[in-house]
């Protein structure tokens, strides 16, 4: 798995405004996710990956699709001709939530082999 702690980690149910980051929480968990940033509305997190064509984009695709429906956590995607744009947010807290954070660090190790 990846060196990242937060990969190692599975998402658990989080519904509810206790359960959303508050602004310092969510800088020290960006701090640990190269490329990653917030939000224009602080609610999300994003990520724009690159690759050579299409049909490693698409893998791409299949594989944070098969690794978000393991965890019941699932992305906002917008992909095109060699890149794919991941979103993370958790609706049920109206912002973000530790599920995110966990999700943005596997999909970073499903490239890191």
């Amino acid at each position: 798995m990846s060196t990242n702690p937060l990969a190692s980690q599975h998402c658990t149910p989080r519904k509810g405004k206790e359960h959303a980051l508050d602004t310092t929480r969510i800088h020290e968990l960006l701090a640990a996710l190269p490329g990653w940033k917030l939000g224009a509305d602080g609610k999300a997190i994003i990520k724009d990956f690159k690759f050579p064509d299409f049909h490693h984009t698409l893998g791409f695709i299949n594989a944070v699709g098969f690794m978000a429906n393991q965890e019941d956590h699932h992305p906002d995607l917008q992909a095109g001709y060699g890149h794919c744009e991941v979103l993370w947010s958790t609706h049920d807290v109206g912002g973000l939530s530790l599920n995110d954070f966990i999700c943005a660090a596997r999909v970073e190790a499903l490239l890191e082999h």
